[in-house]
């Protein structure tokens, strides 16, 4: 088998440092690497998000955001308009409701829910950790990770924030309004019932599950 004789100096000069976020460098054409830390994280509506990757990073094709939540901070009803949502469970037990189907996700599994199809989750144990992708279906970029920088605040830590602003608790057309910007159409409660007719409903408490 032959073999590059490569100097260990000079791979040492090349090996990049961890990409930090808004990273105007970051086209889709470069390769980088980035981690979850303060950072590149922010408190989102009650829960923590860190954005491994965003559409500016990647010329908008793909995201991908470490997501971790409890019950109560669940978003309300929606339709993304631009992009295919995957979500990968690393801890946890999450609810999924689209196009008729109920889902129940534990850790290793895979939830993959269409672009243009209404969905909802519930957060089904005391405490998630997801990896959330996006995946471009059309010539549109993503939206949703700017969605969620522009409904999140600077994080103060690495855990879970305390007393935050949930979805239950804000002005549903602050959800309406940044939506709209970004591709995602958040679902009034007849449109709910109507697309998601065995979701039981925003807000509405779940038991928890055993893993």
């Amino acid at each position: 088998m032959e073999t590059n004789q490569i100097d260990v100096n000079e791979i040492a000069a090349n090996t990049v440092a961890p990409s930090k976020l808004n990273d105007k460098s970051l086209d889709g054409t470069a390769p980088f690497v980035r981690q979850a830390d303060l950072e590149t994280s922010k408190f989102y509506m009650g829960s923590l998000m860190s954005f491994l990757s965003t559409g500016d990073d990647t010329g908008g094709r793909t995201a991908l955001m470490l997501y971790q939540a409890k019950p109560g901070n669940e978003p309300p009803p929606h339709i993304h308009e631009w992009e295919h949502e995957t979500y990968y469970v690393l801890e946890g037990i999450m609810e999924f409701y689209c196009d008729g189907k109920v889902m129940v996700a534990k850790p290793g599994e895979f939830v993959f829910l269409p672009m243009g199809k209404a969905h909802a989750f519930y957060i089904r144990s005391p405490h998630v950790k997801v990896l959330i992708g996006l995946q471009a279906n059309s010539d549109h970029a993503v939206g949703l990770d700017s969605y969620f920088l522009e409904m999140s605040g600077p994080a103060e830590s690495m855990s879970l924030p305390t007393h935050a602003v949930t979805y239950v608790m804000d002005d549903p057309q602050h959800a309406v309004r940044v939506g709209s910007k970004h591709g995602i159409n958040i679902l009034s409660p007849e449109e709910t019932a109507k697309l998601t007719p065995h979701y039981p409903g925003f807000g509405v408490t779940r038991d928890l599950l055993q893993e």
